[in-house]
C-alpha cells in the first residue's frame, strides 16, 4: 500500500472512529432516558440536568464522565494502533537503507536488501539495491581491467625483451667478428631485421589498444576493389613471409566489379595480425599460408589458412577475447601480447562484418572474415 494511502487511513481513523462510538454511547444515553425526557418530535437539542438520574438509578454526571473516559481510551487506542502501523512500514526499510549505507560505506558490496510491498519505501530500497548491484559491477569491471592492463604491461615487457636480447646478441656477434663471412652476415642482419620488425608491431600494437580503450580508432571508409586491394595486401606479406621461410599462397575467386566499403588501413592490420599469428605458431620446417578471396551472396570472404600447430578445441571459443593466450605458461619464445586477435574481432565488427576461426590441432587453422558487399542503391 503506498503511504499516501496509507496516511489517508490513519487520519480517518483517528477521526472518524472516536466520532463513531462517541455518537453511538450518546445514542445508547438517550435510549436509556425516561420516556418524559424524551424529545416528542422533530429536532430538537437535549437538556440533561446534572441531578438528572439515569433508569438503573446512576447520576446522570457519572455517566457523562465515563463516557468522557471511555472517549479518551477509544481514542488514545486508536491513535497508538495507527502510529504503530504507519512507524512499522516506515521503520523497516528505513533501517535496511540505514544497514545498506552503513555496509557501502565500508566497500562491501555483497548483499541484499530485502523490499516487500508496493509502497514508496520499498520501491526505494528496490532502487537502491539495484545502484548497489551497479556500483558492484562497476568495481569488478574495474578490477578487471587494472588485471588485464597489469597483464598488458607484463606481456609487451616480457614480448619487448625478447627480441631486443635477440637484437643485442647477434649485433655483439657482428661486433666481435663471429659473422665472418657473407652468408652469416647476411643472415645475422636478417634476423636483426626480423626481430625489429617484431618490436615495431608489438608497439603499434599498445597504440592501437589504447585507442580501443578510449573509442577512438580512426576509421576513414572508402569503396575498394576488392580484387586489386586483397592482391596488393597479399603481395605486402609476402615479403615477409620470403624472409622466414613460409611460402604464400593467394587465390582469388571474386570477380573485378566487385566493390567493399572498408577503411584499407585497418584492413591490412587484421589482415597482418592474423598472419603474425600464424607465423608465431608455425611448427612446420616448410610453412605455408594460403590465402582466398570469395564471393558469398552480400559478403567478400577472406580465408587465411596455415599449417602449423593449430589450436585445441577447448581454446578455440576464446582466441579473440582479450589477452587470452594458449601458451599461458609463457614458456616459449613466440611472444605475442595476446591481443592481436582481439583488435581484429573489434575492426570486424566496426566493419560490420565478423571473424572466426576453424582449427585442427597439428594440421593447421583457418581464419575467417567477411565485409559487405558495395551496392548500388537505384533512385
Amino acid at each position: 500500500m503506498k503511504l499516501k494511502s496509507r496516511m489517508i487511513i490513519a487520519f480517518v481513523m483517528v477521526i472518524l472512529v472516536p466520532q463513531i462510538l462517541f455518537a453511538a454511547a450518546l445514542f445508547a444515553f438517550v435510549r436509556n432516558q425516561p420516556p418524559e425526557a424524551r424529545p416528542t418530535g422533530g429536532i430538537t437539542s437535549y437538556e440533561i440536568s446534572i441531578s438528572a438520574k439515569t433508569p438503573d438509578g446512576r447520576p446522570v454526571n457519572l455517566m457523562v464522565r465515563d463516557l468522557f473516559v471511555t472517549t479518551s481510551l477509544i481514542l488514545i487506542f486508536t491513535s497508538l494502533v495507527v502510529g504503530i502501523w504507519i512507524y512499522q512500514s516506515i521503520s523497516k526499510p528505513l533501517v535496511n537503507l540505514r544497514k545498506a549505507t552503513q555496509n557501502i560505506k565500508e566497500g562491501n558490496l555483497d548483499f541484499a536488501i530485502e523490499a516487500e510491498g508496493k509502497d514508496e519505501f520499498s520501491e526505494l530500497c528496490r532502487d537502491f539495491d539495484e545502484m548497489r548491484i551497479r556500483l558492484k559491477e562497476s568495481a569488478e569491471e574495474k578490477l578487471l581491467l587494472d588485471k588485464e592492463n597489469k597483464e598488458l604491461i607484463s606481456n609487451i615487457s616480457h614480448d619487448l625483451k625478447t627480441p631486443i636480447t635477440a637484437v643485442k646478441g647477434y649485433v655483439e656477434g657482428i661486433m666481435d667478428g663471429v659473422a665472418d663471412t657473407p652468408e652469416k652476415m647476411d643472415r645475422y642482419i636478417k634476423t636483426i631485421y626480423n626481430k625489429t620488425i617484431e618490436m615495431d608491431h608489438l608497439i603499434n600494437e599498445l597504440t592501437f589498444y589504447s585507442k580501443i580503450d578510449t573509442n577512438r580508432i580512426p576509421y576513414t571508409f572508402s569503396k575498394l576493389n576488392a580484387r586489386d586491394y586483397f592482391s596488393e595486401c597479399a603481395d605486402e606479406v609476402s615479403l615477409e613471409l620470403e624472409t622466414r621461410g613460409i611460402r604464400l599462397i593467394y587465390s582469388n575467386y571474386v570477380d573485378k566489379n566487385v566493390f567493399v566499403i572498408a577503411d584499407g588501413e585497418q584492413i591490412r592490420r587484421v589482415i597482418h595480425n592474423i598472419i603474425g599469428n600464424a607465423i608465431k605458431y608455425m611448427d612446420k620446417p616448410n610453412g605455408i599460408i594460403q590465402m582466398r578471396l570469395k564471393d558469398v551472396g552480400d559478403f567478400v570472404q577472406v580465408e587465411i589458412e596455415d599449417n602449423g600447430k593449430g589450436i585445441d578445441a577447448k581454446d578455440l571459443p576464446y582466441i579473440f577475447d582479450r589477452f587470452y593466450r594458449t601458451d599461458v605458461s609463457r614458456n616459449s619464445s613466440k611472444g605475442g601480447s595476446g591481443i592481436g586477435l582481439s583488435i581484429v574481432k573489434k575492426i570486424m565488427e566496426d566493419h560490420g562484418g565478423k571473424v572466426w576461426a576453424t582449427s585442427k590441432p597439428g594440421i593447421g587453422t583457418i581464419m575467417y572474415f567477411v565485409l559487405l558487399k558495395y551496392q548500388e542503391v537505384p533512385v
